[in-house]
């Protein structure tokens, strides 16, 4: 029998343990979009480098070859359109304007910095001179940064979604384990499930407008009319896969639940809850992609510092450079989307059971 060398086992043993650490890592590569790193990091460990190339020009390859393409067409078939404020920009008016905007930020920063470096000076001489009642503290009121309006965007989406999930969420379970609860509940979700966030809206808008009538409140009617108005129209999908999770659970569970005499909470929390989160957090998804989109066309008309109102603001402007600086918005907007696409994607990859983990 030929003896086997033990460096010979030692190396292939390491190899495995690579190999290893690749796979584990692959499925966080994934949630986070970056699936093309997994056959890079394999070729490098060795692994059949012909065939990963081959699906690292899969991952990697066709898509930047796809975006180049788009930005090629983009860039030559732009100038070609004229409207009002001239040539539609291409993509190098466009990342001119990131630019600009990022310039923008930096100089209100200087400016509100200046600002509050001049308030504590005036507000230190009067303290000096005893005169304890000339000293104010006054917010800085500047126009908002195209950073600040990306703050405001997300944050509001976020305070609509959370309201959305603890109503959707209840309502979703009682649907599920209650056959008269769904009765009650569905003709409901088929009415306002597809009105349109330009309809509830007004109806928002005069509401909080009645019920929230301070002016110094900690929130701005604008941001309460823009998240109330992302929570009507984003609870349905949580809600519907909600219901959908719950119903689904094995009857068998469901029968040894009976046995061993479970209260409702600790049905609900040991049993209801585990087996449904994958549909509930597939709502949940749903829901913050919804409540995003929803978001820019309740921004633009409830005047809500986002960047709804950036856009409104800049079509409304008519400048040579508007054009530009709305599609430097678009690109954002749908970035922003694809992150929170992902932040939720990585919630649930750590919250539910999967195969590949």
């Amino acid at each position: 029998m030929t003896a086997i060398d033990p460096d010979t086992l030692d190396a292939e043993a390491r190899r495995a343990r690579r190999f290893t650490r690749i796979n584990k890592a692959d499925a966080w590569f994934q949630v986070l979009g970056l699936s093309w790193v997994t056959p890079i990091l394999k070729a490098i460990a060795g692994d059949n480098p012909r065939a990963q190339v081959s699906e690292i020009w899969r991952l990697l390859g066709v898509p930047v070859l796809a975006i180049g393409i788009f930005l090629i067409a983009w860039g030559t078939l732009a100038p070609k359109v004229q409207t009002s404020l001239g040539a539609i920009p291409g993509p190098a008016q466009v990342w001119e304007q990131v630019g600009n905007l990022h310039a923008d930020a930096i100089r209100e920063g200087e400016k509100e910095a200046a600002f509050y470096e001049r308030q504590e000076a005036r507000n230190a001489e009067h303290i000096a001179n005893g005169d304890m009642d000339k000293v104010r503290d006054r917010p800085y009121t500047g126009k908002p940064t195209y950073y600040d309006q990306i703050w405001t965007s997300i944050k509001t989406v976020f305070f609509g979604f959370l309201i959305a999930s603890v109503v959707a969420i209840p309502l979703g379970i009682m649907a599920g384990l209650s056959p008269t609860a769904n009765a009650a509940l569905n003709p409901m979700i088929q009415i306002f499930k597809p009105v349109s966030p330009l309809a509830w809206l007004p109806i928002v808008t005069m509401v909080v407008s009645a019920v929230y009538a301070t002016n110094d409140g900690m929130f701005s009617k604008s941001f309460l009319v823009s998240a109330i108005t992302v929570t009507l129209c984003s609870l349905w999908p949580t809600l519907i896969n909600t219901a959908l999770g719950v119903a689904s659970i094995d009857k068998d569970l469901v029968s040894v639940s009976k046995v061993l005499k479970m209260n409702t909470y600790t049905k609900i929390t040991k049993l209801v809850l585990p087996s449904a989160l994958p549909l509930i957090f597939t709502g949940l998804r749903l829901s913050l992609g919804v409540g995003w989109m929803v978001l820019i066309a309740a921004e633009m008309l409830a005047q809500n510092p986002g960047l709804g109102k950036f856009v409104w603001d800049e079509f409304q402007n008519g400048s040579s450079q508007s054009l530009a600086k709305i599609m430097v918005a678009v690109l954002t907007i749908g970035i922003i989307g694809f992150m929170l696409d992902r932040v939720m994607y990585a919630l649930q990859s750590m919250f539910t059971f999967s195969e590949k983990r």
